[in-house]
């Protein structure tokens, strides 16, 4: 193996045309929420193909004040997956909901639709789909779903810029899809997150809510046209994304396509160059679904590998290979499991996956020799050459 340097998990592709465009919001008078992140929020909106988005500082955020337009109340129930990342659930708390989890379907990794109607109750009001590592859940099913019994629907699309269901893009079924550029995301802005709503006028009160609930922004406030008095409608958050996340997050849309197709290039090698090892590899994509391919995730099971998940893991990183561990079940977490009396044989799907799931590189800043290694270093593992 060439290894040459670590290769660090997740690390992001940022090049000139983001350091331009931050350098130029540095000269200029606006670093906080500006024109650059109105142009971002344009970009994404049409991108989605839909007339509005509203940029905030992180996709918790975003699935935080979704929830409160949904009319979350103290008691109300809302299902999700256990095989998420935290913020799905704690955002259900944080907005006062009771987290309900459904198990997932063991091939898609994705909450099963036969699960969630097992999970209805009186006081259920919303639903929480998480497309997992960019595959897309089955939203014909979860739509009806929600239709029959009343819920609202926000989409976690934390892994799903690109996805697809049946031709209509991902975060555009439910009444919210949440959106993250976190480092390691498809799309990058080091922190930062974006909302679709259905609703303009849900629109309208997450931006309020999303700046302490003032009826006017600082780029509004403070604009060429003159000072605007601002009134605090409701107490809100300090959720607004700045314009140097903008600055960095605009040239990555711009380079969706080209970097989604570069992973579909990583993805195939790592699908015919690891088929034959004692390891199970993603399912195949279906059809009418466009992967966002953010996640390229393994199972290691040690009675079929002769190696534990963790021993896994080290071994790679022995090897100078950083991986991903997406993720433990949510009722592994004694946070959960004391609050709601969870665990984790309670949903055996999601146990099982989270005890064997590794996820290895997948960015598109990986060149041919970063590729290379990483399959090496697999490979080597099990002895194969």
């Amino acid at each position: 193996m060439s290894q040459r340097k670590y290769l660090t998990f997740g690390s992001p592709q940022i090049m000139q045309e983001e350091k331009d465009l931050v350098m130029e919001c540095l000269n200029s008078s606006w670093l906080g929420t500006g024109p650059r992140v109105a142009e971002f929020e344009k970009s994404f909106a049409h991108f989605k193909g839909v007339e509005t988005a509203l940029a905030v500082n992180s996709c918790t955020a975003a699935l935080h004040i979704s929830l409160i337009v949904a009319n979350i109340n103290p008691g109300d129930e809302v299902i999700t997956s256990p095989l998420t990342f935290c913020a799905t659930v704690n955002s259900i708390i944080h907005a006062g909901g009771i987290p309900v989890l459904a198990d997932i379907d063991p091939v898609t990794f994705n909450i099963d639709p036969n699960q969630v109607i097992n999970k209805i109750t009186s006081k259920t009001k919303a639903l929480i789909p998480v497309h997992f590592a960019g595959r897309p859940c089955e939203m014909d099913p979860l739509m009806e779903i929600a239709k029959k019994y009343d819920l609202k629907v926000i989409e976690d699309c934390a892994h799903a810029v690109e996805a697809e269901y049946k031709g209509k893009k991902i975060g555009t079924f439910g009444d919210f899809g949440c959106f993250s550029f976190y480092s390691t995301k498809n799309v990058v802005c080091g922190e930062g997150g974006m909302i679709l709503s259905k609703k303009n006028e849900d629109h309208s009160r997450l931006k309020v809510l999303s700046l302490h609930g003032m009826s006017k922004d600082a780029w509004n406030r403070f604009g060429s046209d003159g000072f605007k008095h601002y009134q605090v409608t409701e107490c809100g958050f300090k959720y607004n994304m700045m314009d140097i996340q903008a600055a960095i997050g605009i040239p990555q849309l711009q380079r969706l396509e080209k970097n989604w197709l570069r992973r579909g290039e990583i993805w195939d090698r790592y699908m015919n160059e690891l088929q034959e090892l004692p390891i199970k590899l993603p399912s195949k994509n279906d059809e009418n679904t466009k992967h966002g391919l953010h996640l390229f995730t393994v199972r290691v099971n040690e009675k079929r590998s002769g190696i534990s998940r963790d021993g896994f893991l080290d071994a790679l990183h022995s090897k100078g290979i950083g991986c991903g561990v997406h993720y433990l079940s949510i009722p592994e977490h004694p946070y959960y499991q004391q609050k709601f009396k969870w665990h984790p044989d309670m949903w055996p799907n999601a146990r099982d996956v989270g005890r064997e799931v590794v996820s290895l590189p997948i960015s598109p800043k990986l060149v041919d020799e970063d590729v290379d290694d990483v399959i090496t270093a697999v490979r080597s593992i099990f002895n194969f050459k």
